[in-house]
């Protein structure tokens, strides 16, 4: 007959307490069990001695007939020095599981093709008003081309007049000196 050190779960909805009991391993958990050894209350604080109450005798005497504690009744009896218990390395605990693992996939892809149509978005931009603005100023500097020199000429005009207005009144000049003299 194989036996089974585990707990049974009592108390009332949302409010557990534990029976640490020897049980035959084919018999449900809260069923028919052989001897209680103890009691686990986990609403207590963890400091507190009523928490964790254990037959520490009765355990040892079925730990050496062979029975097999659950891993919870082990860390209690590791914690009562009873039996040492070696702690277990679960690599993959943390490891999110295959929906979760497709899910952060699809969200990296969709992340990644809107980054993608973000820079070209941003290029795309940058690229038309580059293209534009030559195209743009292409014209208005054809426009700016014959007006610039137009208003040069104008400008050039203007002083050559201004010359001539000046030696007019100079001739004039002359021309009274010349009569008067």
């Amino acid at each position: 007959m194989s036996v089974a050190m585990r707990m049974a779960r009592g108390g009332s909805k949302k409010r557990p307490y534990y029976k640490i009991v020897i049980a035959d391993i084919r018999a449900p958990r809260d069923g028919k069990f052989i001897e209680r050894i103890g009691s686990y209350n986990p609403l207590l604080a963890k400091d507190d001695e009523k928490r964790v109450i254990l037959d520490i005798d009765r355990a040892k005497h079925w730990l050496s007939v062979g029975a097999q504690p659950s891993d919870r009744v082990a860390r209690f009896l590791d914690a009562a020095g009873v039996l040492k218990r070696e702690a277990r390395n679960n690599p993959n605990k943390a490891k999110p599981g295959e929906k979760a693992t497709e899910r952060l996939e699809e969200k990296a892809e969709k992340a990644a093709a809107a980054e993608e149509a973000a820079k070209e978005a941003a290029a795309a931009p940058a690229e038309e008003a580059v293209a534009e603005t030559p195209a743009e100023e292409t014209p208005a500097a054809e426009e700016a081309a014959p007006e610039a020199p137009a208003e040069e000429v104008k400008a050039e005009e203007a002083p050559a007049e201004e010359a001539k207005a000046e030696e007019a009144p100079a001739e004039e000049k002359a021309a009274e000196e010349k009569s008067e003299g």
